[in-house]
């Protein structure tokens, strides 16, 4: 039986994981796990099935809070809000005021997270090999084709809303930086920020749907091609990294093309983004480090 101080400490936890979802490239699936509670928040999610959703239409609210074990499920939703609408403001000050150096933060964390992907797979095959191109070439042409604005439509933001929160309970990829291929990320930043709710309701409704919808077929797939999926979705961050890449100059079709430090039109911030990409990659390795003392403790 857990007492109320259990559910503060996974309120942190869960908190920890709303930061690193704000943060494109750093996993909140990653957070889970280096902090104990991934398998719980899976299964739990997972509880939310129509078995026990019968419990709820037939007013048996405590049993069906009980078999989806929601007070751990509350106190790691609270953290994660908290912890969002907290950081927001910051993420919409720092792309606004200083966007190369950001971007270039976001791009050392993408890489080298990728980089940890690959790493953690065991007995890699050529097929899986091969996900990780096509993967790569479907980041790459979403980056090529996908405008730098998007709809702000609220079908489409409900939609970004299940995509992105799918992808939050995966280790290894962001769901802000799903938001960042949907160019939602800095639309979304400064709707929490403003509080926005007609944005936010939409959103929040289409991750709750979204996530009971998918966690059993991310669960069933990653059961039966691990691997192959992994190395997908590592290929699809790599093609992706044209999306975070600092300097970019706007076509007229409204895609954003990546240009060399030497093209941008002005100043470039070349040491600054170096030093802080560097700071986003070393950020990404003592995550990993504490997460595999964690596992041996």
């Amino acid at each position: 039986m857990r007492k109320f101080i259990d559910y503060i400490v996974i309120s942190i936890k869960g908190a920890l994981m709303g930061a690193a979802n704000v943060v494109p490239g750093v996993s909140g699936g990653t957070i889970a796990l280096l902090t104990g509670i991934y398998q719980e928040l899976i299964e739990s999610i997972k509880a939310v099935g129509s078995k026990n959703l019968g419990l709820l239409f037939k007013g048996k609210f405590k049993e069906f809070w009980q078999a989806i074990n929601g007070n751990f499920l509350l106190a790691v939703a609270i953290g994660i809000v908290v912890s969002i609408f907290s950081l927001a403001k910051l993420m919409s000050y720092l792309l606004e005021m200083h966007p190369i150096q950001t971007w270039a933060f976001f791009f050392g964390l993408v890489l080298v997270s990728t980089v940890y992907m690959i790493r953690g797979l065991n007995d890699l095959k050529l097929t899986h090999w091969l996900s990780l191109l096509v993967g790569a070439a479907c980041g790459v042409t979403l980056c090529l084709v996908s405008p730098s604005q998007t709809s702000d439509s609220l079908v489409f933001l409900f939609f970004c809303g299940a995509i992105a929160m799918c992808t939050m309970i995966l280790p290894g990829i962001s769901g802000s930086f799903v938001l960042v291929l949907l160019g939602k990320y800095a639309f979304m930043m400064d709707a929490v920020g403003n509080l926005n709710l007609p944005v936010l309701i939409v959103f929040a409704i289409g991750a709750i749907l979204g996530i009971l919808a998918f966690s059993h077929a991310f669960s069933w797939l990653l059961k039966k091609a691990y691997n192959g999926t992994m190395m997908f979705l590592a290929g699809l961050m790599l093609g992706s990294l044209l999306k975070v890449w600092p300097w970019k100059t706007a076509l007229e079709s409204g895609v954003d093309r990546p240009i060399l430090p030497v093209q941008f039109a002005g100043d470039p911030h070349l040491a600054g983004a170096i030093v802080w990409a560097i700071i986003g990659g070393v950020l990404i390795v003592a995550i990993e480090l504490a997460a595999k003392a964690a596992k041996k403790k």
